[in-house]
């Protein structure tokens, strides 16, 4: 991980798996190079246009909480995939199998389709849509291809709407586990309920269900491992802590930035530098974003059958734990304030490792992510995932709102999603699984 001014864009990034990269010099070295026609000149403008006015949207207008913005961008996302590679071909559409006119405005599509979606589930913010919409519209020529595009996008963002009918969004969902030794109870600084229970219940949009990816449970509170954990977030994540490094602060400041809006930056930027078309962003975008839904929909699964209490109650009350090697501290505060919901998994690692593992696939190992915080004022590039996965881990721990086995665990179950992700969808249409 460099923290300095970050290398200039290559005009061609360095095997960019998809495809774009072979397709471009007419060579296949890559296994997933596509054998389809010769990949067009569309920009890929329209796709980062609609990541920022998602983000205005779900995250500005609605405000929606925490992590549940993943879910909205991983659907606006898919629908705006199936739009441009239904008409571009290259690449496997997303539980849809129609088929656009080759003569159709791949980027009009990818607008109907992300309006379509974000006007079914965020209405009050038509203005926003609308305008956006007409500005999108505004960049492709008048005439049949235009036409065919918004018509073709429609019927994208239609089958994804379909697809999310009675999958399980604001239904009511009770955690209902009694306050004891271990278990999540509400927790200062404004003793909120478990945000979005129902989240651990959501049809995922790529796994079989919400627990396929379940990991075992956390530690004992008996147990050395629990110990240990307990004993360095005491140490390294108090509000006042004196071992903890400017460095460390730092990193841990840095992401506690809300990551959706965080990761949707760092993917407009870098397929701008890169000089991603139309399709190869819209893959990236979709197959990140799905991901890192189910990645969110498969922590709160783990959170609420897990329950573990957060470090905040953990220490306070350590008295009755029944561990010998951990002590209470009745005062202790954190360096960040604790989320409203359960401790294992880290929803922050879990969806990190789920990115990473999909840009690594896409990148070819070197991720190239530029990542910016308004917290710290500062942005950081990161040419190794591993570097990123480890930032963050230690990152929550040194917030102090996190055990350091819950950030672990969480970052090896988001790998196995994204990895799952490239294995099942968004594949090269002459792929055989």
């Amino acid at each position: 991980m460099q923290a300095t001014t970050p290398p200039p864009s290559r005009t061609l990034p360095r095997a960019l798996v998809v495809g774009f990269t072979a397709l471009a010099l007419g060579v296949s070295s890559s296994p997933l190079a596509s054998t389809a026609a010769p990949v067009r000149a569309a920009s890929s403008d329209v796709i980062r246009d609609w990541s920022e006015t998602a983000v205005a949207v779900v995250s500005g207008d609605a405000q929606r909480p925490t992590a549940e913005p993943f879910v909205w961008y991983g659907f606006v996302s898919a629908a705006v995939y199936n739009a441009v590679v239904g008409i571009e071909g290259r690449y496997s559409q997303y539980k849809w199998h129609e088929r656009g006119p080759r003569t159709a405005s791949s980027a009009a599509a990818a607008a109907a389709a992300a309006r379509r979606v974000l006007l079914t589930y965020f209405p009050r913010s038509q203005a926003r849509i609308d305008a956006a919409y007409t500005a999108s519209l505004e960049k492709v020529p008048d005439g049949k291809p235009e036409d065919e595009g918004v018509a073709f996008g429609e019927r994208a963002a239609a089958r994804l709407v379909e697809l999310r009918e009675n999958d399980g969004r604001g239904t009511t969902v009770t955690f209902d586990k009694q306050p004891a030794p271990g278990v999540w109870r509400p927790t200062l600084p404004n003793h909120t309920p478990f945000i979005n229970p129902w989240m651990a219940k959501l049809r995922p949009m790529l796994l079989d269900s919400p627990d396929q990816f379940m990991p075992g449970p956390p530690p004992e509170l008996t147990s050395k491992r629990y110990a240990r954990d307990f004993a360095e977030v005491k140490s390294m994540g108090a509000k006042t802590s004196t071992v903890r490094t400017a460095k460390q602060t730092e990193t841990a400041l840095f992401f506690t930035d809300p990551l959706p809006q965080q990761l949707q930056a760092a993917y407009r930027d870098y397929t701008a530098r890169h000089g991603l078309d139309i399709v190869e962003a819209a893959r990236l975008f979709a197959a990140a974003g799905t991901a890192s839904a189910d990645a969110t929909i498969t922590t709160w699964n783990a959170k609420f059958t897990y329950g573990l209490w957060r470090p905040i109650t953990a220490i306070r009350l350590a008295d009755t734990d029944g561990n010998p090697a951990t002590e209470a501290d009745p005062s202790w505060l954190p360096l960040a304030n604790t989320p409203p919901y359960p401790e294992y998994i880290g929803g922050h690692c879990t969806n990190d490792g789920a990115v990473m593992s999909v840009l690594d696939r896409l990148t070819g190992g070197d991720i190239d992510l530029r990542v910016s915080s308004a917290v710290t004022g500062t942005t950081r590039t990161y040419t190794d995932s591993a570097d990123f996965n480890r930032d963050v881990i230690n990152a929550r721990v040194w917030e102090g709102i996190h055990f350091r086995t819950a950030d672990i665990v969480g970052n090896r179950v988001g790998k196995h999603i994204g990895t799952y992700a490239l294995d099942h969808y968004f594949q090269p249409l002459h792929h055989k699984r």
